[in-house]
């Protein structure tokens, strides 16, 4: 008989910008691809440039061709001494230039979409369960307006919400892959489970794919 088919989870971090020459959140990704998830489940890791064009690209490749049961996106937040669950992403505002020195077109991921995605992931009731446990986790509605914020809404446009974004300190104790990677660990087993129960689709606007900018 053949095997079952495994969950294939992308985990993405960043790669280097401005003095953040070592990324945390692509060291933990690295880190969640060695330690692995869960029985069933196979991570893929992706490195995302900090541009803005280049990191669409991308999102549409993993979305397009690798076809993931959810995306889990990690960026660091300079100042964050814990780990943040965000589940909101923002369409318009976009005006902080990339490491190439630019903007995305009009300002905004993806022309004509809505004005904000949600995950279909609940992670209010998610940092509840995790803060629960022991862990050191927030709630927020606000990713940012950068490429963190921009990455998760293309991520919910191109995936139907089925996306995830975490901000992790950049520095500090909690930023070290030893830490960090096995409270991530079970942030993303718990954000599973969750995914295993939910039972309602995206609508079909939230289903188009995005045009390129």
């Amino acid at each position: 008989m053949d095997s079952p088919q495994k969950d294939l989870v992308v985990v993405t971090g960043f790669g280097p910008f401005r003095q953040y020459l070592v990324n945390s959140s692509w060291e933990a990704a690295k880190g969640l691809k060695k330690a692995g998830l869960r029985e069933g489940s196979e991570v893929c890791i992706v490195e995302i440039p900090v541009s803005y064009s280049k990191a669409q690209q991308v999102l549409a490749e993993i979305w397009h061709t690798v076809k993931p049961k959810v995306a889990v996106h990690l960026g660091i937040a300079p100042g964050a001494k814990c780990i943040i669950l965000e589940q909101t992403a923002k369409n318009h505002g976009y005006k902080e230039r990339d490491v190439c020195g630019s903007c995305p077109a009009n300002n905004c991921c993806v022309e004509g979409g809505a004005d904000q995605l949600d995950s279909i992931i609940g992670m209010r009731s998610l940092a509840k369960h995790l803060k629960g446990l022991g862990l050191d986790v927030i709630y927020s509605r606000d990713a940012g307006r950068y490429l963190c914020d921009f990455v998760y809404y293309c991520s919910l446009h191109y995936g139907q919400r089925r996306a995830a974004f975490i901000h992790v300190p950049a520095s500090g104790n909690l930023a070290r892959p030893e830490i960090l990677v096995p409270q991530l660990q079970a942030i993303i087993q718990a954000l599973l489970r969750q995914m295993d129960t939910l039972r309602t689709s995206p609508t079909a606007s939230e289903c188009q794919p995005a045009s390129a900018t």
